[in-house]
């Protein structure tokens, strides 16, 4: 198992002393050894202590606030190895507090073994000779002692918890309710019932506000018995002392040797020499907790008020027991046997020859060690006070008595902050916090002051974890380390008071220059031999002073990036991001200056505007300005940069890496600034400001002037008829892509933006032509210059640009088209020409263009197929036939014309049309076809007309059947509706043989008959002598 390090704290000052040999009023007969001790707390400003002595007399003392002494001796610390190490008052100041002799008072001759004080009847009991003594608070009225019991060896008082479950001890058990936890079941099973073990049972009443109960050992007997107030009327016990001091409750047969014991609710558990054993005190039954080996000390009990546990020992090994005996938590080791255990708060005090040591109930940890007397002085003794809640403790020798008082938790943690201790601080903080005893504020506020104490000792990033450890530290309290007071944010710092342990706020540069003076006069110091307290890292390698600040500034960074997703008010928030932009332009982080102004910030700009500029970083600069809204300021800074860019003022960072051949595509810094630019005007509605800027972003990269043109970010778009008019004639493809998305995107209906679109590509088209023709020289070198040219002028567009005209001629009806035809009427572009006549209606010279021209007879085919005339078919072949211009005849395109639709052509035109020059081996096949076809369509005619006659036919027959049907009446005959007989009457028969009587008839309607079925909607077909066949 490791060994535990213990802590070293001052939770315990010595406060006053008492000595009897220096005490002039007490009589030579009282002046003996020491022997029991008990501390009672009666009031705010008064404490009244106990001393028991081997001659049987009382000392009564008390506690004084009002008045100072200063003790004649100091206790002596000890360190983890058990050596002396001065005073451990935690303060140098003398004690505020005086132990004053009031009066003693004696019960006999022999030792007093024990003091009980009972503040609620205002008594104390006393064991002596192995008899109780009864005595008031202040020792001034006479000494009682009780005839019933006698020889008594322990007394324990029953202790009662808050939420305890304990019995009344009236009911012949304990009741239901009681029974349901788990301990009180153990109990149980010990056995029931008011008489067992040989107890004997007394009529008593329940326990009421005043009343209380102890345990009396006597040999092998437990007696429960209650001290009453005197004068008390109603009680009617037989065994009552005169004058109602006592009421005998319960006799419990026990075991022999009780040498200690405890009672709490209703266990009762005793220490022999043979070990533990616990006794209920409703049942009476008993059950074994440990045994004791021959060889181990003697047993010794110790009830743990605040926590309702009992501590049992075993040698120097101490065990955590609840009420049952069963362990709760881990055992505590010791340093040795202990003469006497005490406790107080959270801790458990063990006294041996003159030292105390201070352990921690959960931890098992020694917080703090001291002698309190020479070695070698005898028995000790300590005690507290019973409620468990109390602030002092004795300690006593056989000759003197010292008063602890509890340290307060804020002493204790200043003390071991100015020790420099803050793991321990911080631990101690948090163990209190988890025990109630400190609120989470407090918490903290000590983080705060440890990473104030830290920083000051140039631990940076330590620093800084306290910080974000704190929730109450508001980030206003380190604009005085950052920028120097007073400032803009001077009022904003809250002052809090953090103890005084650290000095006041002051740059990072004056912090570091003072800590690094320090670690010199600390090694110069060390080297003259004196002892310092300086950080022993720093005096082997000093550090210097520029990756101090470095370090400072990152972790001021770190906190102040945390410090921004809190919940701040605009004025701090404001602090918070231009400190953070100092702190970032401090070490040239220009990535995270550029993302902090270019995302949402609460920077101010005239704090920043005069630093930014003169250091040179403009981007970020123009970043803040767009973020701020001063969009004319960002975008004359772009403009700045991408002329800087260009005329080599500054070096381009995307040249420089492709100089050092590293494999990674950098944007060009003037592309990044018509990029940014371009951002911001896509959002702005201005349209003067737009076109200022526009005509730069264009000579960079035409796509970005198109994207501001065509942004739909602004809320109010730009004049078209103005933005067409501004843009630079020489910038045609924008042009052209403004004016495709007016139409194509925003559904515009203007004719002359259809008709400047349509001439404009076709423009574009010509010049391509004409300048591809000039290409096509054998020269050499000319393909690489019109490759190079190519390259220079890269397009927006995706596809060529007369494939876009054919798609727009096409497309749209809006443009003028002989204002186009006008355009390219001296050009070759045929296809266009056609579309255009197209537009205007000109079918002849539309299929002339198509099939002479471009001689594309499917496109021609297709045409005809529009037109949806046949003698579209025949002028298309007349053409084919007769090309006129001194061309032969296309005689292949006119048999494809004729395989694919001579059936719709009349074979006598077609024969008429037909040249005599064509050859038959061409045309035979072709006109055989059509004769086919044609007495195929006129023998499908037939058929269909005999068809249709024989229908006619099978139809007029089944009419003639239903006519001639005939249907037989008689006098039983009745109406399929009304019911009634039709004799005579008139009668209508529907085609489903239903009859009914003519008045029927005429209120059903000729279509529905009487079973509801419409005639109209649901004929009856009836197969007719063509189908039967």
């Amino acid at each position: 198992m490791s060994k535990l390090e213990p802590k070293a704290r001052t939770v315990l000052e010595a406060v006053a002393e008492f000595e009897l040999p220096k005490t002039s009023g007490l009589p030579p007969s009282i002046r003996r050894s020491f022997r029991s001790l008990a501390v009672s707390t009666i009031s705010n400003s008064q404490t009244l202590i106990y001393i028991g002595t081997y001659g049987g007399k009382i000392i009564l003392l008390t506690l004084d606030p009002s008045s100072a002494v200063t003790p004649d001796s100091e206790p002596v610390t000890v360190n983890e190895s058990g050596v002396k190490a001065g005073n451990q008052t935690g303060s140098e100041a003398p004690s505020s507090k005086k132990l004053t002799f009031l009066r003693s008072s004696s019960v006999g001759d022999y030792l007093v073994d024990s003091i009980h004080v009972f503040v609620e009847i205002g008594k104390i009991l006393v064991l002596s000779d192995g008899f109780l003594f009864l005595l008031d608070l202040h020792l001034l009225q006479p000494v009682r002692r009780l005839k019933f019991p006698k020889g008594a060896t322990v007394v324990a008082r029953r202790l009662r918890g808050s939420d305890s479950t304990s019995s009344d001890l009236l009911g012949d058990g304990v009741s239901q309710s009681e029974l349901s936890s788990r301990s009180q079941r153990f109990l149980q099973k010990l056995g029931g019932g008011i008489i067992a073990n040989g107890m004997k049972s007394r009529d008593y009443e329940s326990l009421r506000e005043g009343n209380c109960v102890v345990a009396v050992a006597v040999g092998n007997r437990l007696i429960l018995i209650e001290l009453v107030l005197p004068g008390r009327t109603g009680r009617t016990d037989r065994d009552a002392d005169t004058g109602g001091i006592f009421i005998v409750i319960k006799e419990i047969q026990a075991v022999e040797g009780i040498n200690t014991m405890v009672w709490l609710d209703d266990s009762i558990i005793v220490g022999t020499i043979n070990g533990y054993t616990v006794f209920s005190c409703v049942t009476g039954q008993s059950a074994p907790l440990f045994s004791l080996p021959d060889t181990s000390s003697l047993p010794c009990l110790k009830p743990l008020v605040k926590d309702h546990n009992v501590l049992l020992f075993v040698d120097n090994v101490g065990i955590i027991v609840n009420a049952f005996g069963q362990p709760v938590g881990g055992s505590l080791i010791f340093r040795c046997v202990a003469d006497s255990v005490g406790e107080i708060s959270y801790y458990v005090i063990v006294v041996k020859d003159g030292r105390m040591d201070l352990y921690h109930k959960k931890t098992g940890l020694c917080i703090q060690s001291l002698y309190f007397a020479v070695e070698g002085v005898g028995p000790c003794i300590v005690a507290n006070e019973e409620s468990g809640i109390g602030e002092f403790v004795v300690f006593a020798t056989p000759s003197k008595a010292i008063c602890f008082q509890k340290v307060s938790p804020e002493e204790q943690i200043k003390d071991l902050l100015k020790k420099k201790n803050f793991k321990e601080a911080i631990s101690l903080v948090e163990e209190l916090e988890c025990e109630g005893e400190m609120t989470k504020e407090m918490l903290s506020f000590v983080h705060a002051q440890v990473g104030f104490l830290l920083l000051f000792d140039l631990h940076f990033e330590e620093a800084v974890n306290h910080f974000l450890q704190s929730e109450t530290m508001e980030p206003s309290e380190v604009f005085s380390f950052i920028m120097r007071d007073p400032n803009r944010w001077s009022l904003l710092v809250p002052r809090k008071r953090y103890w005084g342990l650290h000095p006041p706020p002051v740059p990072l540069e004056d912090v570091i220059d003072d800590g690094l003076m320090t670690i010199r006069r600390a090694v110069f110091l060390r080297k003259a031999g004196v002892k310092t307290e300086c950080d022993e890292d720093f005096l082997l390698n000093p550090p210097s002073r520029a990756e101090l600040l470095e370090s400072a500034i990152q972790n001021m960074i770190r906190y102040l990036q945390v410090s921004r997703h809190k919940d701040l008010i605009p004025q701090v928030r404001e602090g918070v991001d231009t400190l953070l932009m100092y702190l970032y332009r401090a070490l040239n982080h220009v990535d995270d200056m550029e993302r902090l102004a270019s995302s949402e910030n609460s920077c101010v700009v005239e704090e920043l505007e005069s630093l930014l500029d003169d250091s040179g970083h403009l981007r970020t600069l123009a970043f803040l300005y767009a973020s701020k809204g001063l969009r004319s300021k960002a975008l004359a800074i772009w403009r700045i940069l991408a002329r800087n860019y260009s005329s080599g003022l500054w070096k381009d960072p995307a040249v420089q890496q492709s100089n050092q051949d590293t494999g990674i595509t950098l944007i060009s810094g003037k592309k990044t600034a018509a990029i940014e630019a371009s951002k911001i005007l896509e959002e702005l509605s201005d349209q003067d400001m737009v076109l200022q800027h526009l005509g730069w972003i264009a000579d960079v990269n035409q796509e970005l002037a198109v994207r501001v043109l065509t942004s739909e970010k602004r809320t109010h778009q730009l004049s078209p008829e103005e933005i067409v008019s501004a843009i630079d004639p020489k910038k045609v493809e924008i042009l052209q892509r403004y004016l495709q998305w007016l139409i194509e995107d925003q559904d515009s209906d203007d004719t002359q933006f259809h008709t400047l679109y349509a001439l404009s590509l076709a423009k574009s088209v010509m010049e391509t032509i004409k300048r591809e023709n000039s290409y096509q020289s054998p020269v050499a070198g000319k393909f690489e210059e019109a490759d190079i040219f190519n390259a220079e002028n890269g397009t927006i567009f995706q596809t060529p640009v007369r494939e876009r005209l054919q798609q727009f001629l096409q497309s749209s009806d809006l443009y003028d088209p002989e204002e186009v035809l006008d355009l390219i009427e001296g050009s070759e572009l045929w296809l266009e020409k056609a579309i255009l006549y197209r537009k205007l209606g000109q079918e002849t010279l539309v299929l002339q263009i198509l099939a002479l021209k471009l001689q594309d007879s499917v496109a021609a085919e297709q045409y005809c197929a529009e037109i949806g005339r046949p003698d579209a078919y025949m002028q298309l072949l007349g053409m084919y036939l007769d090309p006129q211009d001194g061309k032969e005849p296309m005689f292949k395109a006119s048999v494809r014309l004729l395989h694919n639709h001579g059936e719709s052509l009349d074979p006598l035109q077609v024969l008429e049309t037909l040249s005599s020059d064509m050859p038959l081996q061409l045309a035979s096949d072709t006109i055989l076809r059509m004769l086919k076809a044609r007495l195929h369509h006129h023998r499908q005619g037939q058929i269909a007309c005999n068809l249709s006659r024989a229908i006619n036919i099978d139809t007029k027959l089944a009419r003639l059947e239903e006519r001639s049907r005939n249907a037989q009446i008689n006098n039983e005959s009745l109406c399929d509706s009304c019911h009634t007989r039709l004799g005579t009457k008139l009668f209508a028969m529907y085609p489903d043989d239903s009859i009914v009587c003519y008045k029927c008839f005429r209120r059903q309607g000729e279509s529905i008959s009487v079973t509801g079925r419409n005639f109209k909607r649901d004929i009856i077909i009836k197969p007719g002598w063509l189908i039967n066949r």
